[in-house]
Formats: C-alpha cells, structure tokens, sequence
C-alpha cells in the first residue's frame, strides 16, 4: 500500500468502531449525553491526525499530534466512565480501551520524537 501511515489507519479504524458503539448505546440505552462526548473525542483523534499531516510546518504537525492524543486520552476516560456505569459491555469496552490506549502509546511517540528531532 503506497503511503501507508499506521496510526492514520488505526485511528480510523478506531473512530469507525467508536461510531459503531456509539449507534449501539444510543439505540439500545437511549444514552445521548456521553456518548455524545466519546463520538466526538473518539473521531476528533484521527482529524487531528489528518491536519498534522498536512501542517504546515514542524510545529504545527507536533501541536496537533498532540491534539490528538489529549484527544485520545479524554476518549480513554469516556470509554471507561460508560463502562463502569454499565452502559458499554465490559468485554467490548476493554477491546476499545486497548485500542485507544495504544493509539495513546503511538502518539506520545511521535509528539516525543518530533520534539527531539
């Protein structure tokens, strides 16, 4: 695949399962307020991402790399508060935080090197 970025795709492929859950919690629990706010942090992560690619210089690609993992970490709060309150499956919930935690991971890499380079 030419060009292929990981944390564009996995940030992507979260934001797509984020959605997905979010339809889910909303249809089955009627539960609109944080689910509104895990839709929002869980798809802002990979925009943040897509602008940084596209900075227009080195400062602006790491402030919105780092952007998107505040971003990615307020999600990793919404994800865990609707688990604990019952409104996200447990199992289901624990995949998505492992994903999001990991995107956490990734990003703090990249704003950390950036930084140093």
């Amino acid at each position: 695949m030419k060009n292929y970025n990981p944390v564009k795709e996995k940030s992507y492929n979260f934001a797509l399962k984020v959605i997905r859950e979010v339809k889910n919690i909303q249809e089955h629990a009627r539960e609109y307020v944080l689910t509104k706010q895990l839709l929002r942090a869980g798809t802002s992560i990979g925009a943040n991402i897509e602008e940084a690619n596209a900075g227009q210089s080195k400062k602006d690609f790491i402030a919105k790399m780092a952007i998107a993992s505040k971003e990615a970490r307020e999600t990793h709060y919404w994800l865990r508060l609707l688990r604990d309150s019952k409104y996200l499956d447990k199992q289901q919930a624990n995949e998505l935080l492992e994903d999001c935690s990991e995107l956490i991971r990734l990003l703090t890499a990249i704003v950390k090197t950036s930084q140093s380079n």
